[in-house]
């Protein structure tokens, strides 16, 4: 048997980790630079340049018929690029696509797709042909402007890059997934791209601030909405951002109905997909208040209809919908393209120095090329003009040469003239030997000269070649004039709205059912002791008012959830109403899971260090952290405190170093007084310590408070609006995690239950809510003082199965209260 293996061959040892790793960035780095991600100065990948060259191969300009998409697939993968017809086809779609490409390079005819997602006929049904814009891209290819390389077979060659006199990287995007990297470009306006080109050449140094007076941001096919700035300064300054982009819609009326009507679409969303997720949503009742949907759309443009029931708030369903469907989508910018055979990603200036460059250079070889061209025309002409001037002798010489060389080595030895001119002269047609073509040919001599003298000039400097750079902008902006059509409006961060706001008080109110609004104090009137009150909201018929708070607009809330989170907010972000109004759902201002509650709103100024938030729990749990540890608090809110599995905030107030003691209260009128130094500051993953033990099964806390001396008064309520105040001395000072004292004497006029307690302010008024939804306003003066172990007086005249929900503080108005016409009796 024969010996396969020849003994006189080495072998090799490889490590095959190595190796993988080696084949590997071969195939990362082919997969980068020849297929997914476009260079930095044309804009285009390997796909598509090869398209346009094809095209322009094959004469298929804007002005000539249309050819059908197969030839040029077939053309395009026959000499440039040899992978599946799909791929050239898809791109060759896309690129003709207006609602994916801001302005198209090439002009189909027939079925292209739609935003529906529809997809194209079939290459053999489709035609097409080049538009302006590619022709722009194309110019001047054949004067020696970029470099070519052979193509897969080397058979014949194909530009590196296209001269492009177009910033098509900016105005038309790019997007693509390569191995291990990604770039989304997204369009531009043409006219904004170019004005900062123009803006570039005269201050090289110009900043990125500056920039962006020129060019405000991306400017999409679809139009939409990009809501807020800060994502695009994020993507010029570093080359990645993130930019929110809305859907435009305007409002319609149908009888007493609103009407949302979507005009225009973010980028890249498909219409039928977000018209079957809004469905989707009614459907499983995840978005409430769409009575019906439909699409009216046409030839003119978009037109998604959404009608809403009776009842339906529109901002409610409205935000709900940006929230949860492709009508907000977020556009995450990656700046990534080829510079020199490497990926980088860019900022917005450096893409620009590097378009402007590629330009430069690109002028530069054309100038050269046109520079040779132009001698090498004149070479040829001085030496016509000198047979005409010597004529006679010349015809002699060449009637008495034996053959053409001949005759050309005599014109060469006899007249000084080089080989080609001497060619020229034998080439000549008898009919240059008349008067008027001499003369033609000395003014085209003269013109030759003034163009060498020119284009010499160019070469030498650098404020012509800019000037040049700067006519062929101006001529591209006037050739394709295209306006911005994507609007961009202001987010809450980038805009300080305190500025635009006054700073008045307010009533906010958050309803069971999770309803919020702010209302002007002004609203409310001030009555005397024992009123009916006025109505403070109108509720459904299964909700009901939970708390009410007063503050100013340009204070901050602190939320705190019965779970323990923690959420910050700006009082004017949270929808004015009237007095009478349901509000908006707090689930469009807050990320809230389901079913969890708001159980305190803080109002606060600053995140001072000598300030902390005191956190109380239903089993009587008690947490005290620096406020400065919720100065920084993300879009979901942060954990603020580590609960038991059966407990929850009751309340959460905050405590700044004049306060002395904390003061809990049960639901069965128990409470506890002990000093705020007998629970030490924690962070905010903690438990906390015991503030009270409950005597009797069932009690649970239901209020606490902070106190700063013994002469304050605490304002006790109980469920059926029987009230008193007591100072804080009569309630004895234990130690922490004791049973406490009783706080009111419970009867049957009083309630089985106490519903919470407040510090008594003289600048201060109380207003209470019952769950019928009735908030009164009275002077906390007014309330007779009672000692520790009685019951009090009738503060709120509830009726049937009404029952008093809360009480809170608010500021005194400046009117007087009409005369009391007694002092109120003590319920005993």
């Amino acid at each position: 048997m024969e010996n396969i293996f020849d003994s006189n061959q080495d072998i090799q040892s490889i490590n095959i980790e190595d190796s993988i790793k080696a084949s590997y960035l071969d195939y990362s780095m082919s997969v980068i630079i020849g297929r997914a991600l476009p260079d930095a100065r044309d804009g285009l990948k390997p796909v598509h340049r090869r398209i346009l060259f094809a095209m322009n191969d094959l004469s298929i300009s804007s002005r000539s018929p249309y050819k059908k998409s197969a030839r040029i697939v077939g053309d395009v993968i026959g000499k440039y690029h040899p992978h599946g017809d799909t791929a050239v086809y898809d791109a060759l779609v896309r690129m003709a696509q207006p609602f994916a490409m801001r302005i198209p390079s090439v002009d189909g005819q027939g079925n292209f797709g739609s935003i529906d997602g529809d997809s194209a006929a079939a290459m053999r049904y489709t035609e097409a042909r080049m538009t302006p814009l590619a022709e722009e891209l194309l110019k001047d290819i054949d004067k020696d402007t970029v470099d070519f390389t052979p193509n897969y077979d080397d058979s014949m060659s194909e530009p590196d890059v296209l001269p492009s006199r177009v910033p098509n990287l900016l105005v038309n995007g790019s997007s693509g997934i390569a191995v291990g990297m990604a770039t989304n470009i997204p369009p531009h306006c043409m006219d904004e791209v170019i004005d900062g080109l123009l803006a570039m050449i005269d201050n090289p140094e110009i900043e990125l601030d500056e920039m962006m007076g020129y060019i405000k941001g991306p400017d999409f096919p679809t139009k939409g909405i990009i809501f807020g700035k800060k994502g695009i300064l994020d993507a010029y300054s570093t080359g990645r951002g993130r930019i929110k982009i809305r859907s435009k819609i305007h409002m319609e009326k149908k009888g007493n109905k609103d009407i949302i009507i979507i005009d225009e679409l973010p980028y890249q969303v498909n219409k039928a997909r977000l018209i079957e997720q809004i469905a989707t949503l009614v459907k499983e009742k995840q978005v409430e208040g769409i009575s019906e949907l439909r699409d009216e759309s046409d030839r003119e443009g978009i037109r998604v209809v959404i009608e809403l029931k009776r009842e339906a708030m529109s901002e409610i369903v409205l935000n709900n919908l940006y929230k949860s469907t492709n009508m907000e989508v977020t556009f995450g910018v990656i700046l990534l393209a080829i510079e020199n055979k490497e990926p980088k990603v860019f900022k917005l200036l450096e893409l620009l120095r590097l378009f402007l460059n590629h330009r430069k250079t690109v002028i530069i070889r054309r100038t050269i090329f046109e520079l040779e061209k132009a001698k090498a025309k004149a070479h040829i002409l001085e030496g016509l003009k000198i047979a005409l001037d010597n004529i006679d002798a010349i015809i002699e010489l060449i009637k008495g040469s034996e053959d053409t060389k001949s005759a050309r080595e005599g014109l060469v030895e006899k007249f000084g003239l080089s080989d080609l001119q001497a060619g020229a002269i034998l080439d000549m047609k008898l009919n240059r030997l008349t008067g008027l073509e001499r003369e033609k040919i000395e003014n085209e001599l003269k013109a030759l000269h003034e163009e060498i003298e020119r284009l010499s000039a160019i070469l030498k400097s650098e404020t012509l070649l800019s000037n040049i750079i700067k006519e062929e902008l101006e001529e591209i902006k006037a050739k394709f004039k295209s306006p911005r059509i994507t609007e961009i409006e202001d987010d809450y961060d980038d805009i300080d709205m305190e500025d635009l706001i006054p700073n008045e008080p307010m009533v906010v109110t958050i309803t069971h059912r999770g309803y919020i609004k702010r209302v002007p104090l002004k609203s409310y009137e001030k009555q005397k002791r024992g009123g009916k009150g006025k109505t403070a909201v109108t509720t459904y018929e299964d909700d009901f008012i939970e708390r009410f708070f007063t503050c100013n607009t340009h204070d901050t809330l602190l939320f705190v959830t019965d779970r323990g989170q923690l959420h910050w907010l700006k009082v004017y972000r949270i929808p004015e109403g009237s007095r009478t109004a349901k509000g908006k759902a707090v689930v469009n201002l807050l990320n809230l899971v389901a079913d969890e509650k708001i159980q305190s709103i803080n109002p606060t100024t600053d995140f001072s260090e000598e300030k902390s938030l005191v956190f109380f729990t239903k089993n009587g749990i008690v947490k005290r952290t620096n406020l400065s540890e919720f100065s920084n608090i993300r879009s979901n809110g942060v954990k603020a405190i580590n609960l038991d599995e059966d407990d929850s905030i009751i309340t959460a107030q905050i405590a700044d170093k004049e306060i002395k003691q904390l003061f809990i209260m049960t639901k069965l009128s128990q409470c506890i007084k002990f000093d705020i130094e007998k629970t030490r500051d924690q962070g905010r993953n903690t438990r906390g310590v015991r503030g009270i033990k409950f005597k009797l099964e069932g009690d649970e806390v239901v209020d606490a408070n902070i106190i700063k001396h013994d002469e304050q008064e605490i304002l006790v309520m109980s469920e059926k609006g029987i009230g008193k105040r007591t100072e804080a001395g009569e309630y004895r000072l234990t130690n922490r995690g004791g049973s406490g004292v009783i706080a009111m004497k419970m009867t049957p006029k009083t309630g089985k239950n106490v519903i919470g307690c407040l510090m008594v302010d003289e600048t201060m008024d109380m207003m209470a809510l019952t769950v019928a939804g009735k908030m009164i306003r009275v002077d906390m003066q007014t309330i007779r003082k009672a000692g520790r172990n009685t019951s009090g007086v009738i503060v709120v005249n509830v009726s049937g199965k009404d029952v008093v929900k809360s009480i809170a503080r608010c500021p005194k108005k400046e009117e007087e209260d009409e005369p009391m016409d007694d002092e109120g009796s003590l319920v005993e």
